[in-house]
């Protein structure tokens, strides 16, 4: 299999979705999720999602697509496409699978998938993460991981003035 190829099954559309999470559920993979923009990739997202992966077997990322973003952060952004943002995720090695959603919190798709741990940064406490109830219903876990100082999208943008430019 080409790499492109594999880049492009870690791409999950919502028909393929529970035939994934099947498939994983029957080989008793341990199941992490996290979402986000992840507009502009930066180490604090590498060590972010790395240290998510390392919590289980599998890790799925729920993106916020671009009409997500746009509700979020304004009409200036995202700065890259969800196509974009999802194949940069897709091809990080410790990736699983991506999954787009249009929603400003990822609260269905969490609901459908039921992962087995749910991570978010630390900047959030457990009743701000969207779907930590339904988690914890059921004996999943929770956890919270730090962000690296001085990285930031946000960050990024200002300092380079790229809003300016757009």
């Amino acid at each position: 299999m080409e790499k492109n190829e594999i880049i492009q099954n870690k791409l999950i559309k919502d028909e393929e979705m529970s035939r994934k999470l099947a498939y994983w559920r029957f080989l008793e993979k341990k199941i992490v999720f996290t979402n986000g923009c992840f507009d502009i990739i930066h180490l604090g997202h590498i060590m972010y999602l790395s240290k998510a992966a390392d919590m289980g077997n599998v890790l799925l990322i729920g993106l916020n697509s671009d009409k997500s973003v746009k509700k979020l952060k304004g009409n200036k952004r995202p700065i890259n496409d969800q196509y974009a943002r999802s194949v940069v995720l897709a091809s990080l090695f410790f990736v699983d699978g991506v999954i787009i959603f249009d929603e400003e919190t990822p609260l269905e798709l969490i609901k459908i998938v039921k992962p087995d741990i749910l991570v978010k940064g630390s900047d959030y406490t457990e009743k701000e993460i969207a779907g930590a109830d339904i988690i914890r219903d059921y004996g999943g876990d929770v956890m919270t991981i730090d962000f690296v100082d001085g990285y930031s999208s946000s960050e990024i943008i200002k300092k380079h003035d790229l809003n300016s430019t757009l």
